[in-house]
């Protein structure tokens, strides 16, 4: 009788056990500086992310949402707003790691190099914005207020005029100076941006009236508007995978604020990168991150 043939082997099942940030670190898809990615990959990693954080949103939404029906009673400014600059620049300097700081002054950078490169590529008659703060001080000074209303203004522009594609982009200042978040200062505890954002958005309830508030809120609903603007100016349809379906018209102030200012930052790196990819930039794949 003929043998019968061996069975095959079966290689024994390896269990594959991937780390969920590795993978996030390593996604082709994301446009962003690597050293960049590291930062916000560091940033939701900490501790205050994870324990702080779902208790600080509860408790701002609730604080703030007190504020908002006792300010429509007494309908005036509680607090002078160089005290809130101050208030949270202080905050920063000594509450929330240098990390996650630095990350915060970047978007005011990156927003205004948007904006910019807005009004640089279309026939708007309006000068371009200079809020580029390089430090966590510049932060102050009203910083917070003029950084929505840039965003008004350069909209209200465009009504006046019409939004083709460019066939000459102009791509100058796309830059990132580099910004001293302030590392040498001791902190009592190193909060990450998201719980950070929970805790400001009090006093910045507090200090803004209520229409400023609104408009605050609202300015972040024209994330879409300026992918839209983007992909009109640079004929490049990729600005428009980045939209999240916040419609301008959609009036509502009842929304998680501080979560839709992370989004609302994450958008503009998306759409910065892709920017500088466009003027024939290119982004490091491995570059430090910034340490604490």
């Amino acid at each position: 009788m003929a043998k019968r043939p061996p069975l095959p082997v079966v290689p024994e099942f390896v269990k594959s056990d991937p780390s969920m940030w590795e993978a996030i670190y390593a996604d082709p898809s994301v446009p962003l500086d690597r050293a960049v990615v590291r930062q916000i990959i560091n940033d939701q990693r900490r501790l205050s992310r994870r324990w702080l954080y779902p208790v600080a949103r509860v408790f701002s939404r609730v604080v703030v949402g007190v504020v908002s029906v006792v300010k429509r009673v007494l309908p005036f400014r509680w607090m002078p707003l160089p005290v809130m600059d101050a208030l949270c620049v202080w905050f920063l300097r000594h509450f929330v790691s240098p990390s996650a700081v630095d990350l915060l002054i970047r978007h005011f950078v990156i927003e205004t190099n948007l904006v910019n490169f807005i009004i640089r590529n279309t026939p708007v008659d309006i000068a371009p914005v200079t809020l580029r703060p390089t430090a966590l001080s510049g932060l102050g000074d009203s910083a917070v207020v003029e950084h929505d209303v840039n965003v008004y203004d350069v909209l209200i522009a465009l009504d006046k005029v019409r939004v083709t594609q460019r066939e000459e982009l102009d791509f100058q200042q796309l830059d990132i100076p580099r910004l001293d978040a302030e590392r040498h200062v001791r902190r009592v505890i190193r909060l990450d941006i998201q719980t950070a954002l929970c805790l400001m958005n009090i006093p910045f309830s507090i200090a803004l009236t209520v229409e400023e508030y609104r408009r605050a809120v609202h300015s972040m609903k024209f994330d879409d508007s300026f992918l839209e603007i983007l992909t009109t100016i640079t004929g490049d349809d990729t600005f428009r995978a980045w939209k999240v379906g916040a419609l301008s018209l959609w009036m509502d102030s009842n929304v998680d604020v501080p979560q839709m200012v992370y989004r609302h930052a994450l958008i503009c790196e998306y759409a910065h990168a892709h920017l500088v990819k466009l003027a024939g930039g290119t982004y490091p794949r491995d570059t430090p991150a910034a340490l604490d």
